[in-house]
């Protein structure tokens, strides 16, 4: 993902900077990047940066007219117009000057950077009093892992990075390793590699003398769980005002921003809000080869309604025949934070940037609404993993258990945000700009004043979406006709998708073994083509069967793959020929298995650079 990178340091800048130019060199994936580096000696600073050309934070590197403040930003912020406008001596930016006036709002406000709005991190250097901050957003999602030696913090956007000039840190934690097998996603900062960390949300680290001094926290959840509830009838017109007000925030900026659509509520909220002129906002959605689902269905007649374009991205034969491209490129982009069934969202979203460079989603609506749980610990299967991870295994279902117990909001946005979403956030951000309204600091902070009884249904969000187009308010979803429809024919739609939900999940992901059994009886029928395709673009149970026979094959029956210490050899073998064979389903299991074999042999197994070979050598700026 985009981002800066660099060392704070007392050592000599003959050492430093050729550490530098190694780091940067490994986050350039593409020769389009905008990069750049600033050095300071005095302050023992060397920084870098890696950002997608033409987009908020490429003109990385910020200075005050005075040149005694400089900002290295990356990522987005959405502020209000009028504080923008009212900077001394700064004026309202064009939108060609993207992050241009942060630098000035650290001059003005001194709760800098608690009063920035959107997903960055940055580094921020004061020469008046030689002081140098490290600081990201209160949601920690626009992730920077750290390392400490004895004379040196090493920090970057991308874990490789790291990895790359500290051979030492390339091996597993068995703790994050239980937690990533558990639940799909390593916990409270930590990672999979053993003493590598990730800034906690809401980080401003302060250095000096190129030592790091305070691990300063800026914003706490409990700020905003101390709220006072409002009634329902008042929640309902704050969330409204404050949604329609600083939705415009995210449509704002010089790039062409491309709406990704979905059959559900939340990309339908922006829709009937996103007051735009026909054919003046893309839109899209991911598709499968099966049929159109129901996402494309509906998201087609929402485009249609709002009189915008539309299309279909599909995910079919092209992506099957290069899976191995894109299952490596999945794990080495999100340094193994996402599995490799995320691969058909690289595929989908390399096109996606093809339309449009920014993609406007509804990523995180649910959570944040209607209090959407995306992941919990699972058990893993039974005899897979050696006996020496089953402590660790038990212990992330401890872990996750006590982090469950706050408020569900802010499970939602300051520990399953930044640890489970990030993976596919940081993937989807290798291709293009990811925007979504739904973690806005005004509308969280005002989510966090709900009532209980907000979250008994979906009501808010369909008064919502009736306030701001009452046409999308009558459409169906992808669950069929909303609760609030009566009658048969609602009914039994709603019981006819239900039903073919289920099916889909019981035929791909979710089958159990006696199902395959049975299916695998009747396979010439092919039964799954009834079922396939009608709520998912991708079906990894019947690819790997099928199309991606040989490359589970050769990856997972491979003896590096089979020694690997974590790892049972009889039953991966046992477990890989069921499923090629078609009478078991272990799909979940060759994800987790084939990403971790692909993380040893990316970031592990090798101790040669990690190095993108375009990237030309580095230019250093003199503070």
């Amino acid at each position: 993902m985009p981002g800066i990178v660099g060392l704070i340091t007392k050592l000599p800048a003959e050492q430093a900077q050729p550490t530098l130019g190694r780091m940067l060199s490994v986050m350039r994936h593409r020769p389009s990047y905008a990069i750049g580096t600033w050095v300071d000696e005095p302050l023992g600073l060397y920084v870098g940066w890696a950002e997608r050309s033409n987009s908020f934070s490429d003109k990385t590197l910020l200075s005050n007219e005075r040149g005694d403040i400089k900002l290295a930003f990356s990522g987005e912020e959405f502020p209000e117009p009028a504080t923008v406008a009212s900077l001394k001596g700064h004026g309202c930016p064009r939108p060609e000057e993207g992050a241009s006036y942060l630098v000035h709002l650290y001059e003005e406000d001194q709760s800098f950077p608690a009063c920035l709005n959107g997903r960055f991190h940055g580094l921020l250097a004061d020469l008046r009093c030689g002081a140098v901050t490290l600081f990201n957003d209160r949601y920690g999602m626009h992730r920077l892992y750290f390392y400490q030696s004895e004379d040196t913090f090493y920090f970057a956007a991308e874990a490789k990075a790291i990895l790359a000039v500290c051979p030492r840190l390339r091996s597993l934690d068995p703790r994050g390793l239980g937690e990533f097998v558990s639940c799909g996603c390593v916990l409270e900062n930590r990672t999979l590699f053993a003493g590598l960390g990730a800034l906690p949300p809401a980080s401003a680290w302060l250095f000096r003398n190129g030592s790091l001094q305070q691990r300063k926290t800026y914003f706490q959840a409990s700020d905003w769980e101390n709220q006072t509830p409002l009634e329902i009838k008042s929640y309902r017109q704050q969330i409204q005002e404050v949604f329609s007000r600083n939705l415009p925030r995210y449509f704002s900026g010089a790039e062409r921003i491309g709406m990704s659509l979905t059959g559900g509520l939340d990309s339908r909220m922006i829709m009937a809000w996103q007051k735009v002129p026909p054919e003046s906002l893309p839109c899209y959605s991911f598709g499968g080869i099966f049929r159109d689902c129901e996402d494309v269905i509906l998201a087609r007649r929402v485009a249609q309604a709002c009189g915008q374009s539309y299309q279909v991205i599909t995910v079919g034969e092209q992506f099957l025949a290069n899976f191995p491209h894109y299952a490596e490129r999945t794990v080495y982009l999100t340094d193994g934070c996402v599995d490799v069934g995320h691969a058909p969202d690289l595929y989908a979203n390399e096109r996606a940037a093809q339309i449009a460079p920014v993609r406007m989603t509804g990523n995180y609506g649910g959570e944040v609404l209607r209090r959407v749980r995306a992941f919990k610990p699972g058990n893993g299967i039974s005899g897979l993993f050696a006996a020496e991870l089953l402590p660790h295994l038990a212990q992330a279902r401890e872990t996750y258990a006590r982090l469950s117990r706050v408020h569900p909001l802010t499970f939602a946005v300051f520990r399953q945000a930044p640890w489970h979403h990030y993976g596919l956030l940081a993937l989807e951000q290798s291709q293009l700009s990811l925007r979504s309204p739904y973690l806005d600091n005004d509308f969280v902070r005002t989510v966090f004043r709900a009532p209980e009884e907000a979250f008994l249904d979906d009501s808010v969000c369909l008064a919502l979406i009736e306030g701001g187009n009452p046409a999308l308010r009558r459409m169906p979803t992808d669950r069929g006709p909303t609760a609030d429809k009566r009658g048969l024919a609602a009914s039994a739609s709603r019981r006819l998708l239900r039903f073919t939900f289920k099916a889909e999940y019981a035929y791909d992901y979710g089958m159990p073994q006696w199902v395959a059994r049975t299916d695998h009886l009747f396979s010439s029928l092919h039964l799954e083509r009834l079922f396939l395709g009608r709520h998912k673009f991708y079906h990894f149970r019947v690819w790997y069967r099928d199309q991606l026979s040989q490359y589970v094959r050769e990856m997972l029956l491979d003896d590096r793959t089979l020694s690997r210490p974590y790892l049972e050899r009889e039953c991966l073998e046992r477990l890989v020929r069921g499923h090629l064979r078609g009478d078991r389903n272990y799909t979940g299991a060759i994800h987790k298995v084939l990403t971790l074999e692909l993380l040893h042999r990316l970031f592990l197994d090798s101790q040669s650079a990690m190095v993108s070979q375009d990237f030309p050598p580095a230019v250093f700026a003199e503070g």
